[in-house]
């Protein structure tokens, strides 16, 4: 391989260690990546967490090249193009019951997340009530990597290099507990109760400080954490009664991943935003997006002048013309081939096959929801991470991909996914599982 490594610093990988031994992709289609040495390799993780209609479809495809010929770009401060508000007005209906009215772009998870805080803190200004600009985040949570991200956040390495972060943030505890949900199917039965915390946070800062809650349904990126029975519905429930801004982050949930259009329809509760991004271009062009409940954008219409910004945030790609392109035709091919649906309909053969797993060396606890799954490994003493970075070499070099955080192996195969594949993923990881040590 001729391709000279050196001059790109890699995200969130062991750059050494991986341009010893590198793993590059050289192309993709459907289920699967093609790697450098022509190896076809089963896409375990719809790339990261985005490729939802699995890869290079198409119809997808074909929109975003002729849209780049057609209009390339477009300013999106105080100017404007029409697949933007096309996309919009559609995205809003996705969600039953005509309770969301307003999109606002961003280019990433972690610019939705940056957009949800800001417009959170500035409702509560706009309304009277600008004492309340303090976050509550999440232990274990992960929603991306700017300021406002990654002070929210609650994962560790992702917070300790940065400075002090933003100021007046706390953090509720997270849900996962080996010793009481090992090995649940779908949703744990123990665990609702950790929301009650958000009472003693309220307690100590009082509401008049709070500005919203923000989470993850489903925790991701920390190693699919599911939520307990009962527990979101009491975070919502706090959230009302301190007329505080519940914020879900569904930038993985959205777009399928369980079954459902978002998290929201699948656990029935509705929060003030929705953080979206990945799957709703099916990772073909970045694009980022915070839906709001009705009453959030009046807010700041009825505290405005005419003629006058009423919110002073936005991005240079905002709404771009080729990200709304492709994510109009995305959602063409999750309607046209209901792959929502059929997420829906695989989900208990995913259970089924992945908790099959449950006796293999080294697995301590499997966590499942939708078409996502989680399988922990013991660490090995000393060592921690190392037994998960080993299984995600040997994977790769068996021919799946799979992500790893830590020793937690996370699954989220794109949902053209078929019953051959999911037996696939599990043969390939089960020979991987029995020979590590």
């Amino acid at each position: 391989m001729s391709t000279n490594l050196e001059a790109y610093w890699m995200p969130f990988t062991a750059n050494r260690q991986f341009k010893a031994n590198p793993r590059l992709l050289a192309a993709a289609k459907d289920m699967h990546y093609t790697s450098h040495d022509n190896r076809q390799i089963l896409d375990g993780t719809a790339g990261l967490w985005c490729v939802n209609a699995g890869h290079c479809r198409p119809k997808i495809v074909e929109a975003i090249q002729k849209q780049v010929a057609h209009l390339d770009y477009a300013p999106p401060f105080q100017m404007g193009h029409p697949l933007a508000f096309e996309l919009a007005e559609r995205l809003i209906k996705m969600i039953p019951g005509n309770h969301f009215d307003r999109v606002f772009y961003g280019n990433s998870g972690s610019e939705a997340v940056e957009s949800a805080l800001k417009i959170a803190i500035a409702y509560h200004r706009v309304r009277g009530e600008a004492s309340r600009v303090r976050l509550i985040g999440r232990e274990r949570g992960y929603h991306g990597v700017g300021f406002g991200g990654i002070s929210v956040g609650g994962i560790a390495t992702n917070r300790k290099f940065f400075g002090s972060l933003l100021p007046g943030v706390d953090h509720l505890p997270h849900t996962h507990n080996l010793e009481h949900n090992a090995f649940s199917h779908g949703q744990p039965e123990w665990g609702a109760h950790l929301a009650d915390e958000l009472e003693r946070i309220v307690t100590l800062h009082d509401a008049s400080t709070i500005a919203a809650v923000i989470v993850e349904p489903v925790a991701g990126s920390t190693g699919v954490l599911v939520p307990p029975v009962g527990y979101l519905e009491k975070l919502r429930a706090i959230c009302d009664k301190y007329g505080i801004l519940l914020i879900f982050d569904e930038v993985i949930t959205g777009f399928g991943r369980l079954g459902t259009s978002f998290a929201t329809e699948y656990f029935g509760i509705l929060p003030d935003m929705i953080t979206v991004a990945k799957g709703i271009t099916n990772g073909t062009v970045p694009m980022g997006a915070v839906f709001t409940r009705k009453g959030i954008y009046d807010a700041f219409m009825e505290s405005t002048p005419e003629n006058a910004i009423e919110l002073f945030h936005g991005y240079t790609y905002s709404g771009h013309p080729l990200a709304c392109a492709a994510a109009l035709a995305t959602l063409d091919v999750y309607e046209e081939e209901g792959l929502f649906q059929h997420a829906q309909e695989l989900a208990g053969y995913w259970e089924n096959a992945i908790h099959s797993l449950k006796d293999l060396p080294h697995v301590i606890d499997i966590r499942n929801l939708g078409l996502v799954a989680g399988i922990e490994l013991a660490s090995r003493p000393g060592k921690p991470g190392a037994r998960g970075m080993e299984c995600l070499e040997s994977c790769y070099e068996t021919g799946l991909l799979i992500r790893t955080t830590g020793d937690i192996i996370a699954l989220s195969p794109p949902l053209i996914i078929q019953k051959e594949h999911i037996d696939q993923i599990v043969e390939i990881l089960a020979g991987v599982l029995q020979k590590l040590i």
